[in-house]
C-alpha cells in the first residue's frame, strides 16, 4: 500500500490480518495460534502460542547471510576507543557472556540488573539476558545509590552486572561505590556482582565472594555455544523504570514476540533502514530508546548499529557528524534537548563533513520546537522526522511514516498516528472527543499494538489504575501529554497533563524529587514543578520550607543551604534529577483540603496566570513564590 491513510485505517479495521503479515518479518521457532487474545481488556497477548527469541532474531539468523557484515561499532570519545563486531564476532561474545551468566545460575524467568556505560559489555549483556530467557533491567548509569537500590528491590535480580566506571566530560563516574552502597541498602541484593573492569577505578573496591571479573569469567568461557531459549511470545522480555506521579517508579513490562514483530516493522516502515545500513542512535542504553534503537531494532533487521560513548560537543561540535560521514550512516535517532545545544556552537561544525548519505534524523524526547526544527533541517540539508513516543510504548505513537508514504512534514508537529494506534484527544473533565485545534489529552484506544508495555512488574491492577483509569467514561489509554490537532490532521504535543517533569527526554517524578530533597534534615516540606527552559524543555524547581528560617535568613546561608539540598538530592536519586533553581520559603500554597497547588507554583515560575484560587487556604504563600522568584 502506498497510502499512510489506508495502511493506518487497515491496521485498525484488520487487525489479525495486519499483524500477521507483520510477523513474518521475524522468525517463530514455532507459529502462533492466534494473532490477538484481547479476553482481559486492557491486557492484550500477541502472537498467542508463537514461540520465538530476541536473540534469535537479533543475532543468530543472520548468521547464514551477513556473518561477516558489521553489526555493532562501539565508539568512545572519551576513552579514545573502538571496537568492531560482525554478526558472528557478536554472536560469540553474546554466547560467552550467557555462558557466564548460566554459570551463576541465571536461567529463564530471573533476573539480571545492568547498570552500565555505553559499552560493548552492556549489549552482550542484554542480548545474552534474552538469549536465556531471562529478564533484563538496564538501570541508567546517572542514577544513585538509592534510586539503584529502589530498582534492586522491586526487580529482585540473581546477578548485578556493571563496570567500576563510566566517563562522561572526560571525568570517570565511579560505579562500583553507588553499587556498593545500594547493595548494603537493598532489602534484596542479589547474590553475585559481575564486574567489567575498565581501568578507570584503580581504587575500585572489592567483595571477595561476591564480586566478579567479567575478563576472567569470559576467558573461562572462549568457546561456549548457549542455545536459544524459545520463549511464547508473550513472556516478559525486560523490564525498564519509568517515574510516576508516586515516589515508587514504575517497571514498565515488555513481550517477546510482540516487541520483536513491532521493532522489525519499523525500521522498514518508518525510519526506512534496510538490512546491511547502518542506523545511528545517539541515546544511552538505560532508556528506551536505547533498548529500541541501538540495540534490538537494527540488529534484528540485519542492519549496522553504532554505540556512542561520549558528548555531541568533544572534542568538537562535529563529532556526530564526522561519524556519519565514515560510518556512511543512513537514518540517525538524537534528540531535541542535543541540537539545540548544536545550535549554539558554531554553525561550520554542521559543514565540516560530508553527509550525503544522510537520509533521516529522527529527533524525539521531548516535544521538538518549530525554530530547532527548522534550523536543523537548514543547516544539515537533511529530512527531519519529528516522532513521540514513550517508555510504555516502546516504539513510536506519533510520527511520519516514509517508508509507507512521504507525506509532508510540518515542523513543530509529530505528524500522525502510527500504523496498530487507535490515537483520540480526549476532553479530561468528560471524555468527550475534542475538535479541530482544541486541546485534549493524548489517548489510545485500546487493545495496545504489539510492542507496548504489557502490564507493571508484579502488579497488574497498577497498570489498569494508572494508565486506564483516568479517561471518564471510557477505557482508554492515557499518555498523560496534552495535544492538538489541526485540521489537516497533524498533532501537536503541548506537553504533561500530570506531575512528571521532562527534563531533556528525560522523565522524572516530582515526587520522586521532592523525597530526595526532604531527605535533606533541615527541609520540612518541599514542593518541584518543571518549568519550561529553551535547552531541555524543562526543568525541575523547589520551593523548600526550612525547619529553622535562620538558616536561609542571610544571602550566604540561604547559599549553604542551597549547595546541601542539591548536594542531598544528588545522593539520592543523581545528579541528572538535580533542581534547576530552589526557592526557600516559609510556607506552601494548598487548598483547604491539604493538596499542593502545583499547577499554580508552575504558571507563576513560567509567568503565567495561576488560574483559580478560590480554594486556596492561605494567599500569602503564593506572594512568597512570587517574591522568591523575583530574588
Amino acid at each position: 500500500m502506498s497510502s499512510y491513510r489506508d495502511f493506518h485505517r487497515r491496521s485498525l479495521a484488520d487487525r489479525a490480518d495486519f499483524w500477521r503479515e507483520e510477523a513474518a518479518l521475524i522468525d517463530w521457532q514455532t507459529p502462533f495460534d492466534e494473532v490477538l487474545d484481547y479476553a482481559k481488556p486492557p491486557f492484550a497477548h500477541w502472537f498467542v502460542g508463537g514461540r520465538t527469541n530476541l536473540c534469535h532474531n537479533a543475532v543468530d539468523r543472520h548468521l547464514a547471510t551477513r556473518s561477516d557484515q558489521l553489526a555493532l561499532h562501539f565508539l568512545s570519545t572519551e576513552t579514545d576507543t573502538s571496537a568492531r563486531y560482525t554478526y558472528a564476532e557478536l554472536h560469540a561474545e553474546v554466547n560467552r557472556c550467557a555462558a557466564v551468566l548460566r554459570a551463576q545460575g541465571v536461567g529463564c524467568g530471573d533476573r539480571v540488573l545492568i547498570y552500565m556505560p555505553m559499552i560493548p559489555e552492556a549489549a552482550f549483556a542484554m542480548l545474552a539476558c534474552v538469549r536465556i530467557g531471562a529478564i533484563h533491567s538496564v538501570v541508567f548509569g546517572g542514577f544513585a545509590a538509592a534510586s539503584l537500590a529502589t530498582r534492586i528491590d522491586d526487580a529482585k535480580p540473581k546477578v548485578l552486572f556493571t563496570s567500576d566506571a563510566g566517563m562522561r566530560g572526560g571525568k570517570p563516574i565511579h560505579y562500583k561505590p553507588l553499587v556498593d552502597e545500594a547493595l548494603r541498602i537493598a532489602r534484596h541484593p542479589p547474590s553475585a556482582v559481575i564486574i567489567v573492569d575498565r581501568h578507570l577505578d584503580n581504587a575500585m573496591p572489592r567483595t571477595p565472594g561476591r564480586d566478579l571479573d567479567y575478563a576472567t569469567l569470559r576467558a573461562e568461557q572462549t568457546n561456549a555455544r548457549v542455545p536459544c531459549e524459545w520463549l511464547e511470545s508473550s513472556a516478559p522480555s525486560y523490564i525498564l523504570y519509568t517515574s510516576g506521579t508516586t515516589g515508587k517508579p514504575k517497571g514498565v513490562q515488555r513481550d517477546t514476540g510482540g516487541y520483536a514483530v513491532a521493532l522489525a516493522s519499523s525500521m522498514r516502515r518508518i525510519f526506512c533502514v534496510e538490512p546491511g545500513e547502518t542506523m545511528f542512535t545517539t541515546s544511552d542504553i538505560g532508556w528506551v530508546v536505547g533498548h529500541s534503537y541501538i540495540i534490538y531494532a537494527p540488529l534484528i533487521n540485519g542492519s549496522t548499529t553504532i554505540m556512542y560513548e561520549g558528548l555531541p560537543i568533544r572534542p568538537d561540535p562535529a563529532i556526530w557528524w564526522k561519524i556519519v560521514e565514515e560510518n556512511n550512516v543512513k537514518t540517525m535517532f538524537s534528540s531535541p534537548t542535543a541540537i539545540r545545544v548544536l545550535k549554539k556552537q558554531d554553525p561550520a561544525y554542521m559543514k565540516k563533513h560530508d553527509l550525503s548519505r544522510l537520509k533521516y534524523l529522527f529527533l524525539a524526547g521531548e516535544p521538538l520546537d518549530e525554530p530547532t526544527a527548522r534550523w536543523a533541517s537548514d543547516s544539515l540539508g537533511v529530512a527531519i522526522v519529528d516522532h513521540y513516543w514513550q517508555t510504555e510504548s516502546g516504539w513510536p505513537i506519533l510520527s511520519a511514516q516514509p517508508g509507507i508514504e512521504d507525506t509532508p512534514r510540518k515542523f513543530g508537529s509529530p505528524s500522525f498516528p502510527v500504523y496498530g494506534y487507535d490515537v483520540k484527544l480526549l476532553h479530561e473533565a468528560t471524555g468527550e472527543e475534542v475538535g479541530t485545534g482544541e486541546k485534549g489529552v493524548l489517548t489510545i484506544t485500546p487493545p495496545l499494538p504489539p510492542g507496548c508495555m504489557t502490564t507493571v512488574w508484579g502488579d497488574d491492577q497498577r497498570f489498569v489504575d494508572t494508565y486506564f483509569s483516568t479517561v471518564p467514561g471510557r477505557l482508554a489509554y492515557s499518555t498523560f501529554d496534552w495535544a492538538t490537532r489541526d485540521a489537516d490532521g497533524y498533532y501537536f504535543v503541548l506537553g504533561r497533563t500530570d506531575d512528571v517533569i521532562n527534563v531533556a527526554g528525560h522523565r522524572l517524578g516530582t515526587r520522586e524529587i521532592e523525597e530526595a530533597v526532604q531527605a535533606h534534615a533541615g527541609i520540612a516540606e518541599v514542593a518541584v514543578v518543571g518549568v519550561a527552559d529553551p535547552l531541555k524543555g524543562q526543568i525541575p524547581v523547589a520551593f523548600a520550607v526550612v525547619k529553622d528560617p535562620t538558616r536561609v535568613a542571610s544571602p550566604e546561608g540561604a547559599a549553604t543551604m542551597r549547595r546541601e539540598v542539591l548536594d542531598t538530592v544528588d545522593r539520592e536519586l543523581g545528579a541528572i534529577a538535580r533542581p534547576g533553581q530552589v526557592h526557600f520559603v516559609t510556607l506552601l500554597p494548598k487548598t483547604r483540603s491539604g493538596k499542593l497547588l502545583r499547577r499554580s507554583i508552575q504558571a507563576l515560575a513560567e509567568g503565567r496566570d495561576p488560574g483559580d484560587l478560590t480554594t486556596i487556604e492561605d494567599p500569602a504563600a503564593l506572594e512568597q513564590i512570587k517574591a522568591a522568584l523575583r530574588t
